[in-house]
């Protein structure tokens, strides 16, 4: 079963569903046979490189809202977060654009370490006010995945895994994803937002069963089970 997560390093519900989805993964029987695929997406592709200004300013100046609106939904997502064992700190956090981070988790994805970056880069931005769009974070945190240091330094005098990062973008507007986090498990079930861990659940059990349904053995097309044995039930066992 595979589950590609639609996610921005700089959405802060993208973290709280990244936990919440794991508690349910955690949890699930098959989890061993589940293959996660991270996609890029930008929430806002026109934040400059580095901001000059909080992330309160940010939200009240760029998305015309009041401050005090703002800090109420800091209060608001924080807690939630706290609830998952995450410590955001929105005073710390700094505003930057998110492409070249996307790049990086393409990069460490090719070296099967995707889920580290993302991790990392989720927990830096929102709980330790690390600057995601600076090279030097970025290349110290490659350095600290283990990746090559010539492959890191290719993110910044090259376009390498840009046109990967397009794609992701691409396929979530063909797919109408038009908010993050966004959850879609083989391609036929779909999931939008930071849901409970009990969703994430349910969800993946229904998946796994409808893409292996059980089969009576010696039954026909129709699922008639022919010569049934002896068996015990809700009025008792036959004598």
């Amino acid at each position: 079963m595979k589950i590609e997560i639609w996610s921005d390093v700089a959405c802060p519900w993208c973290y709280i569903g990244k936990r919440r989805f794991e508690t349910a993964l955690a949890e699930f029987p098959h989890r061993d046979q589940v293959e996660v695929q991270w996609r890029s997406y930008q929430l806002d592709p026109t934040v400059p490189d580095h901001y000059d200004g909080t992330e309160l300013d940010y939200l009240s100046k760029r998305k015309g809202l009041a401050p005090d609106q703002v800090t109420q939904m800091f209060d608001h997502v924080a807690a939630q977060a706290k609830g998952e064992g995450l410590n955001y700190r929105f005073d710390a956090v700094v505003v930057a654009n998110s492409f070249t981070a996307h790049r990086l988790i393409h990069l460490a994805a090719a070296h099967g370490k995707q889920d580290a970056a993302k991790e990392r880069l989720l927990s830096d931005h929102f709980e330790h006010g690390k600057d995601i769009g600076s090279r030097e974070y970025l290349t110290s945190l490659g350095a600290d995945l283990g990746l090559d240091s010539g492959e890191i330094s290719e993110l910044f005098t090259t376009d390498k895994y840009a046109d990967d990062v397009r794609r992701d973008f691409a396929e979530a507007r063909a797919l109408g994803i038009s908010g993050v986090p966004f959850f879609v498990i083989d391609r036929k079930y779909g999931l939008s937002g930071a849901q409970p861990a009990a969703t994430f659940s349910m969800a993946l059990e229904q998946a796994w069963q409808e893409a292996h349904p059980l089969v009576m053995v010696g039954s026909d097309r129709s699922g008639n089970v022919a010569g049934d044995a002896e068996a015990c039930g809700p009025d008792g066992c036959p004598v």
